[in-house]
């Protein structure tokens, strides 16, 4: 098995990646992520990760998006719950209600919905079960429960 050291040096390697969603590339489905990911498409499902969600100009995500910290410039139309710091930029379009640490709104981004700040986000869990009998481990596998 792993020894302490090197379960923590897996951990912070997964926590370090990248994912990009590309322009012009259309995702229908979750995506759960120990890292950062950013999105220059469409994602039509919820997106989750433990460190930070950047949203191109020119994205659509129609889901929910749960991170610890999150840039939009594109269009959400879902619950965000960003437990530190949401950015609002002056493209952004946000049709949903937004749970998050601070927020910080560029003149031009468009909000509609409810905004609750400063409240407790509940934590972030990447890899439990979705209801569909599959349970994801971070990037490496997925297995049938």
């Amino acid at each position: 098995m792993f020894s302490s050291k090197e379960e923590k040096r897996v951990a912070e390697e997964i926590t370090n990646s990248s994912n990009t969603i590309g322009k012009g590339t259309f995702l229908e489905g979750n995506i759960e992520t120990y890292g950062n990911i950013r999105v220059e498409g469409k994602v039509h499902g919820n997106i989750k990760s433990k460190s930070k969600v950047a949203l191109g100009s020119a994205s659509h995500v129609h889901g929910n998006i749960t991170a610890q910290n999150a840039d939009i410039e594109g269009e959400v139309k879902g619950k965000l719950e960003i437990s530190e710091l949401l950015v609002l930029k002056s493209t952004a379009v946000i049709n949903g209600d937004i749970v998050t640490g601070k927020l910080v709104v560029e003149p031009g981004a468009v909000f509609n919905g409810t905004c609750r700040m400063g409240a407790a986000v509940k934590e972030i869990k990447i890899g439990e079960s979705n209801g569909h009998g599959t349970r994801t481990y971070g990037a490496e596998q997925a297995k049938t429960v």
